[in-house]
Formats: structure tokens, sequence, C-alpha cells
């Protein structure tokens, strides 16, 4: 089984533009990003951008890179190109360009799940430990059936808590995604599903569709950077903890 990982970069962002190039103590993220990914088992990874910039910045640093049409609407359509460039390769990792810190054991452990022959699809999932995630609509939260595929992603609060019963477990869900090949042409060729549209979260399309999400659960507190408040908050947790790129 070879395993490609693919990190789609986009320039253009509503909360924090030129994120792939925003400096991170002396490194661009996307180099951060890239750099902590090769650190896992995957056979190969890759940036897929439409931006000539950071195709150059990963050029710069080494990395592998493929330029892609600037007209996708969605990350996963940036995917699907660039799969098409490496035809043997039988499972694809979505991996968030706008998480430095991501953790190459989450990628390995991801990856891991496809020698699961009927798992096509799968994603992790994170406990809230803090009150104001589970209201926060930027806050995804995840809820799975006994067998741990998903039920629901949604910005609302799920479950719901009618009867104040204690100790309820909320989870977020953390956006790093993978693929069996064949499936993630199939998906792709969805429409855009009407819950899709509404909560404005793609992977609703394959549930309305019919088919299962595996989802991990995590202990891993994957930062990502929506905002210059992210941003900060990422910079000082490197600099707390001395982390090396």
């Amino acid at each position: 089984m070879k395993t490609l990982g693919v990190i789609p970069a986009r320039y253009a962002s509503t909360r924090l533009n030129g994120k792939p190039l925003v400096d991170i103590c002396g490194y661009k993220m996307i180099e951060w990003v890239y750099k902590r990914a090769i650190k896992s088992s995957l056979d190969k990874i890759v940036v897929a951008t439409d931006n000539e910039e950071i195709y150059n910045e990963v050029k710069r640093f080494g990395g592998e890179v493929v330029m892609t049409s600037d007209k996708h609407n969605t990350g996963t359509d940036r995917i699907v190109e660039t799969a098409k460039h490496y035809e043997d390769y039988d499972v694809i990792i979505n991996i968030q360009g706008d998480e430095p810190l991501i953790e190459p054991e989450l990628i390995n452990q991801l990856a891991n799940i496809f020698n699961d022959k009927s798992i096509n699809m799968g994603t992790f999932r994170h406990k809230i430990n803090n009150e104001n995630d589970i209201i926060n609509p930027n806050v995804v939260k995840v809820i799975t059936d006994l067998n741990n595929d998903a039920i629901y992603f949604s910005r609302s609060v799920i479950p719901y808590n009618r009867n104040n019963e204690p100790d309820i477990v909320y989870y977020r869900h953390i956006g790093i995604y993978g693929y069996r090949r064949d499936f993630l042409f199939k998906y792709a060729s969805f429409k855009n599903s009407k819950l899709e549209k509404l909560e404005s979260l793609e992977q609703l399309r394959a549930i309305e569709n019919g088919y299962k999400i595996r989802v991990l659960e995590t202990n891993y507190n994957v930062k990502g950077v929506d905002t210059k408040e992210d941003l900060d908050d990422v910079i000082n947790y490197i600099n707390k903890n001395n982390i090396k790129i």
C-alpha cells in the first residue's frame, strides 16, 4: 500500500490572507507543515498550490510541489487534481496547510487504518476541554456511532444535552483526512450536498451519500491557524516549548 500526503496551500484567506507564507519563528508556515509531515512514514509528501509565491517558497526549501488550477472551490478538488499526477498511490492523506505543528504520528495513525479494506475515508476527533469551544461555531463538533464512524459533523452543539446529564463529552473535529484512492475520486464526483452547503462542511457530502467516515480519537492538541490570534498562540507555544523545525 503506497501512501501520498498532499498539503493544499491556498494564498487567499478570509481571516488571514497569505497564511502559508506567514513567518513563524524564522520559517514560513508551509515549511513548518511540510517538514513536520515528511517525518511521518508516508511514501511521499507534496504541496498543492495555485500560487506562484507559495510554489517558489516550497522549491526554495527543497520540498516537492505541484501547481494546480486556481478554479477549485474546495481543498478536495485540489487534492484530486494532485492525485492524478501520482497514479500509483493507493491512499491519499489530506494534510492541512495551516497546522504548522502537525504530529507525524497522527499522520501515521490515519494512514494505518486503511489496512482495513472496509474503510474508505478517515479523520480524527479530540476531546473538548474548553466550554467556550463547545458553543463556538468555528470549532466543528463530531458525534460517532459505536463503531467510531461519524454520525454527523456540525458547527452547532452536538449532542444537545436536553436533560442536563452530567459528564457529557464533546469532541472537536480535527481536519486531517485520509481517502482510499478510488473513493476520493468518487467522493469528488458527488454534487455539493444540502447539509454540506448549510453547515459549510465538505465532509457531510460523504455522509449524505451514504458513505462512512471512520473517526479516530487523539490526545494531540492540533493547533490550526485561522486568525492573527491563532498565529500568536502558535508562536508563543513554539517559543515556550523550544520546538525546532
